[in-house]
C-alpha cells in the first residue's frame, strides 16, 4: 500500500466534501408545485408514515409497498431532521451519495495502491451525471448503490486480508501443515461485507444478484491464495476451508441482516399483511413449525413479487421513458424527473427547466471499450482488478436481461455507475503506465489522464443546467439535447 496514509484519507474527506457541496446545491428543486417528483411520490411519504406509525407504511388498503423498508427508513430519518419538504426527503440521499464518493477514493486507491489513481476515481465520480442526480432524489437506488458499494469494498480489504495472513503462514513454513492449507480464523471484513450486502437487499430485492455474485467472488479468491500459497490441494482446502465460513458469512447474515430490517414491521401490529395466519394463511400446513410472522411475511413478500411480475411493458401505452438494459451501457435512454416549459426565468420568453438522469457521455460512452479491454486483461493477465469490476458491474447489468417484458428504467443502472468509474480508472492507470516507467512514459500518460479528466469535467459542467433544474433558453436546452433519445 501507499506509505501516504494520511494524505489519502485527507484528499479522500476533500472530494467527499466536495461531492456533499454539488449534491446539496439546491437540493430542494424542484418539486411538483410543492410536491415529490416521479417515483419520489411513492416512497417520500411511506417514509413519513413509517415517522407517525412506528416505523411501518400505512397502505393496507392497496398494498403498494413494493420494496423491503430500509430505504424508506432512512429517508424516514432525513424527514425527522428536516421536516417533511423537499430538503428532508432528499437529505439522506444526498449524504448516501457523498459517502460513495469517499468510498470510491479509498477502494481505488487499495485496489491500484495508488493515492493518484484513487484522486482520480473520485474526481470522475463527481463528473458522473447519474450518481449526482440519483443522489439528489429521495428515491431508492443510491442507498443500494452506497451499500453495495461498501460491501464490495469489505470484499476488497478481506482479500487483501486472507494474503497477509497466508504470507504469515508461508514465512512460518506451515503451509504445508495440512493439504488443504491453513485455516484462515474469523475473517471480520468478509462478515461486514456479508451484513452490508444485507442491508443493500434490505433495500432492494436486487441486492441478492451482488450476494451471488460477491459469494462466488470470495471463493475464487480464497482458491488463488491457496494456489499461490502452494498448497497441496487447494479446490479440496477451499471445499473443506473456505466454503462453510463463507455460507455464514456472505449468505446467512445477510438473511439475519434482511429480516432486521423488519424490525418495525416485526414489532407492529398494524404493519401490512402482518397477521394473516389465521386469516388468509391457515395455521396447520406442511409449514406450520414456521414462526407466524415468517409465514405472514412471506405470504405479505408474494404479494410484492406479484407486483413485479406483473410491472411489464405496455403494447399500447408504453411509459415515455422507459429503457431496456442495452441501452444502460452507454446512457441512450436517460429518464426526465422533472420538466417546466412556463417560467421566464431564464431572461427569454422560451425557458426550460429540467431534472434529467444521464450519465455523463465522457464516461459512459467509453463502456464498451473499458469492458472490452477489462475482459482482454483478465482473458490475458489474469488481472483480478478487473475481474473483480466486472463482477460487480455485471452483477448490477446482466439479471435484468432475465425478462426483458418488465417495465425498466434508466435509475436501475445506478449502482453500475461506481463500478464503471472504477473500471475506467484502471484503465487510466495502465495509460499512466506503471511507477518504475521512463520519466516520458509517464509525462506522457499523465497528460493524457489529465486531458481526459478535464474532459469529463467539462461535459459534466454542460449538462449540469439539465441535471439540477436551473431555467436555460430553448435553444440551450435543444444543444443539450446530443440524441434524438434523449428527448
Amino acid at each position: 500500500m501507499p506509505t501516504d496514509r494520511l494524505r489519502g484519507w485527507l484528499v479522500a474527506i476533500t472530494l467527499a466534501v466536495i461531492g456533499g457541496m454539488l449534491r446539496f446545491y439546491r437540493l430542494g428543486y424542484p418539486t411538483d408545485e410543492g410536491t415529490p417528483v416521479f417515483d419520489e411520490k411513492h416512497y417520500v411519504p411511506q417514509a413519513w408514515q413509517m415517522l407517525r406509525n412506528g416505523g411501518v407504511e400505512d397502505n393496507p388498503g392497496y398494498e403498494l409497498v413494493v420494496h423491503p423498508p430500509l430505504a424508506k427508513q432512512l429517508i424516514a430519518l432525513g424527514e425527522w431532521w428536516q421536516g417533511y419538504d423537499s430538503i428532508g426527503w432528499r437529505v439522506s440521499a444526498a449524504l448516501a451519495g457523498t459517502l460513495c464518493v469517499l468510498l470510491t477514493v479509498r477502494i481505488a486507491r487499495r485496489m491500484t495502491r495508488s493515492t493518484l489513481l484513487g484522486v482520480l476515481a473520485g474526481a470522475l465520480l463527481l463528473c458522473d451525471g447519474t450518481s449526482f442526480v440519483q443522489s439528489r432524489m429521495g428515491m431508492l437506488d443510491i442507498f443500494l448503490t452506497l451499500f453495495v458499494l461498501a460491501s464490495f469494498g469489505a470484499m476488497v480489504l478481506d482479500r487483501d486480508d486472507v494474503r497477509a495472513r497466508m504470507a504469515i503462514v508461508v514465512a512460518q513454513g506451515r503451509v504445508h501443515d495440512s493439504p488443504f492449507g491453513p485455516r484462515m480464523g474469523v475473517r471480520w471484513w468478509r462478515f461486514a461485507a456479508g451484513v452490508l450486502i444485507g442491508m443493500a437487499c434490505a433495500v432492494k430485492w436486487s441486492g441478492v444478484y451482488w450476494l451471488a455474485a460477491f459469494g462466488v467472488l470470495s471463493l475464487v479468491w480464497d482458491l488463488t491464495a491457496r494456489r499461490a500459497a502452494g498448497t497441496a490441494r487447494p479446490w479440496s482446502g477451499v471445499l473443506v476451508r473456505d466454503v462453510g465460513p463463507a455460507l455464514w458469512a456472505l449468505a446467512a447474515v445477510p438473511v439475519l441482516t434482511y429480516f432486521a430490517g423488519w424490525w418495525a414491521w416485526f414489532a407492529s401490529e398494524t404493519g401490512t399483511d402482518r397477521y394473516e395466519v389465521g386469516q388468509d394463511i391457515g395455521p396447520g400446513g406442511h409449514f406450520s413449525f414456521v414462526p407466524a410472522a415468517l409465514r405472514s411475511l412471506w405470504y405479505y413478500s408474494a404479494h410484492v413479487l406479484s407486483f413485479h411480475e406483473d410491472l411489464t411493458t405496455s403494447k399500447t401505452n408504453p411509459h415515455p421513458w422507459e429503457s431496456k438494459p442495452w441501452t444502460w451501457p452507454m446512457s441512450l435512454r436517460p429518464m426526465l424527473y422533472y420538466l417546466n416549459t412556463d417560467s421566464r426565468a431564464c431572461g427569454a420568453d422560451d425557458c426550460v427547466s429540467s431534472t434529467m438522469l444521464i450519465g455523463t457521455p465522457a464516461l459512459w460512452w467509453t463502456s464498451p471499450a473499458v469492458l472490452i479491454w477489462a475482459l482482454w486483461r483478465v482473458a490475458s493477465r489474469f488481472d483480478w482488478r478487473y475481474a473483480a469490476v466486472l463482477v460487480g458491474y455485471g452483477a448490477g447489468y446482466l439479471p435484468w436481461f432475465l425478462d426483458i417484458d418488465r417495465q425498466m428504467y434508466f435509475f436501475y443502472a445506478t449502482p453500475m455507475a461506481p463500478f464503471l468509474v472504477l473500471g475506467i480508472t484502471l484503465v487510466l492507470g495502465d495509460v499512466l503506465g506503471p511507477a518504475s516507467a521512463g520519466a516520458e512514459r509517464r509525462a506522457t500518460g499523465l497528460l493524457l489522464v489529465s486531458l481526459y479528466l478535464g474532459l469529463a469535467a467539462a461535459n459534466f459542467a454542460w449538462l449540469w443546467p439539465i441535471m439540477v433544474g436551473d431555467p436555460i433558453t430553448a435553444a440551450h436546452w435543444n444543444a443539450e439535447m446530443w440524441l434524438p433519445s434523449w428527448r
